[in-house]
């Protein structure tokens, strides 16, 4: 009996001393949904709010960043401005500019969408020798890179992105057409596939490059999921600029055809024609209508030196929000007369969900 008191007492007296212990480690555990973190909250307007999830981390910030040419009276690249001189305004609105900086001798990453659809039968002569032209007067060795798409009735990458010049030359050499239109399909995927992502320049500079599209086209759509105004978006949001260059030939008499007889000058536009033009306007491009390949020769020239001789600007704009509108935009040059701004139109004030993230400086990036 007393061998028995003595053996309880002994159980008792460790349950006692581990007790503690257990309370403690239970406490400390990681699991115990007590110690869980309280959610996030939401960020508060114009600051950065980071989520992260698994392995993906979005961000959305307020910033709105434009790319921009400047040319005087004569058409000719004025490359030496101040921030100062600049003024800008988002929907009549003037803003502060937070950051600034002129960019020039940046690499190009370069997209050449080719209308192979059979509307442009008669012309794809004309629209191989335009895009080969364009490669070779503007591509420059161990810097520049382009790829080519091709699309009727849904877009194809026919050649990714390189430098080699006479690669893209064997493969749009190859183009056939035939089939229907889906030209904003093809701009859409151009920017979410491959100019929201191009490849990085080497070296250990930012990830800073030109996007370029270069759109050879009637300008005729027929087969489209997407709109003109989702193409025209995604462009904007991946800092794209389209250059347009119309393969229609509706305008041209028997005594325009000789490229002496102002056979580059275009006096009505097609339907068509006023597609390209409004896709290239509203992205800081500009739109050619030639008849002539030849006609195009100083104008490629001259879109390399306008890519390469750029400003940007970024700002926070006053009355933002998440809200989807269309909000534009308005640069000028108050103290230089007949200085003209060639830049995007606007920006859709929403998150930029919908393209693969990038790590963008001002300048650099996708709005």
């Amino acid at each position: 009996m007393q061998m028995r008191r003595t053996i309880t007492s002994i159980f008792l007296a460790c349950a006692l001393l581990f007790f503690p212990l257990t309370e403690r480690a239970q406490q400390s555990s990681p699991d115990t949904k007590a110690q869980a973190p309280a959610p996030a909250k939401p960020a508060a307007p114009n600051q950065e709010s980071t989520q992260k999830s698994d392995q993906t981390i979005k961000t959305v910030v307020n910033l709105v960043d434009v790319l921009f040419t400047v040319l005087n009276r004569r058409n000719k690249l004025v490359p030496e401005l101040e921030k100062d001189e600049f003024k800008i305004w988002d929907e009549k609105t003037p803003q502060e500019i937070r950051y600034f900086s002129r960019q020039t001798d940046l690499p190009l990453r370069i997209g050449m969408l080719l209308d192979t659809s059979n509307s442009i039968r008669d012309r794809i002569k004309f629209e191989q020798d335009a895009s080969i032209n364009f490669l070779f007067s503007v591509l420059r060795r161990n810097k520049d890179e382009a790829f080519v798409m091709t699309f009727d009735d849904e877009p194809q990458i026919v050649q990714g992105f390189t430098g080699d010049a006479g690669a893209l030359r064997d493969e749009i050499t190859k183009t056939k057409a035939g089939g229907g239109t889906a030209i904003y399909d093809a701009v859409y995927e151009a920017c979410v596939k491959e100019l929201s992502h191009p490849p990085r320049p080497p070296g250990d500079q930012p990830d800073v490059v030109r996007r370029v599209m270069i759109l050879i086209s009637d300008g005729d759509d027929n087969l489209s999921m997407h709109t003109r105004a989702d193409a025209i978006e995604m462009a904007q949001r991946t800092s794209v600029v389209i250059y347009t260059i119309s393969t229609s030939t509706q305008w041209i008499s028997l005594s325009q055809t000789d490229p002496n007889k102002m056979g580059d000058r275009k006096y009505h536009l097609t339907d068509g024609d006023k597609i390209l033009q409004e896709m290239a306007e509203e992205t800081g491009g500009r739109a050619f209508f030639p008849y002539h390949v030849d006609d195009l020769d100083q104008s490629f020239q001259d879109i390399g030196d306008e890519l390469r001789n750029q400003y940007s600007i970024a700002y926070i704009p006053t009355n933002y929000a998440l809200d989807g509108r269309y909000h534009k935009i308005r640069i000028e040059v108050p103290d230089h007369k007949g200085y003209q701004v060639r830049a995007r139109r606007g920006y859709f004030a929403r998150a930029n969900t919908n393209v693969p993230a990038t790590p963008n400086p001002p300048g650099g990036g996708a709005q």
